[in-house]
């Protein structure tokens, strides 16, 4: 691909107010501030559905969508990327499949990805693979990821992440196509979750310590 571009959120800043947006009641305890605002989310998804289609030009695509937290940014990439089928010169013919992974406990990665869901790998053999996923932590999961897709012997392989979190943890694994990068935070909302809690928060935020102790799972 060409030149990466992504938006880059300063370590330093202190983003929105929550009283400045529409959050939902019960969440308004739990969260520092808004991170990125849904309407800004929409917009660089759409910059990113210009830069797949450009990439791919007419080559038929399988979009792989890891579940549970990448599936709003899949939906919504989805979206774009029809829309622009619909009203460009170039079109890119897409199918879709589905994969679910875990990794994480609270807000601490296990380090090892367990495949709990989703269709057979093998039927991606010979295919062009997007791999759409919400946030990119420290990279394993992904790169254990790539290592289980590579046994499958796809065409080809890129990478979307709506997010790629900045840590001192990171394997240097960097996707293809980045929206943000982001502070080493735990966000949320988006469909980006605390235990299964905050899907249903429109905008990226960042978790307090009230949210994370309120929701974390007793061991």
């Amino acid at each position: 691909m060409a030149e990466e571009k992504y938006i880059k959120i300063a370590d330093d800043y202190q983003g929105y107010p929550l009283d400045m947006f529409c959050i939902p009641k019960h969440y308004e305890q739990d969260l520092q501030h808004v991170l990125i605002p849904s309407g800004l989310i929409d917009d660089r998804i759409e910059r990113l559905a210009r830069d797949i289609m450009r990439d791919f030009s007419h080559e038929a695509i399988v979009g792989l969508c890891v579940l549970k937290g990448g599936y709003k940014f899949f939906t919504d990439l989805l979206d774009k990327l029809k829309a622009l089928n619909r009203n460009s010169e170039v079109s890119v013919p897409m199918a879709v499949d589905f994969i679910r992974l875990k990794s994480y406990r609270n807000d601490i990665s296990t380090g090892n990805i367990e495949v709990i869901g989703g269709d057979n790998l093998a039927n991606l053999e010979g295919k062009n693979v997007l791999v759409v996923e919400d946030i990119i932590d420290t990279g394993g999961t992904m790169t254990q990821l790539l290592a289980l897709l590579k046994e499958v012997k796809p065409k080809s392989v890129r990478v979307a992440s709506l997010l790629v979190k900045r840590t001192s943890r990171s394997v240097g694994y960097r996707p293809d196509y980045v929206g943000f990068e982001v502070p080493d935070k735990f966000v949320v909302g988006y469909a980006l979750d605390f235990n299964e809690y905050f899907r249903d928060l429109s905008h990226i935020c960042v978790i307090n310590e009230n949210g994370m102790s309120k929701y974390s799972v007793k061991r």
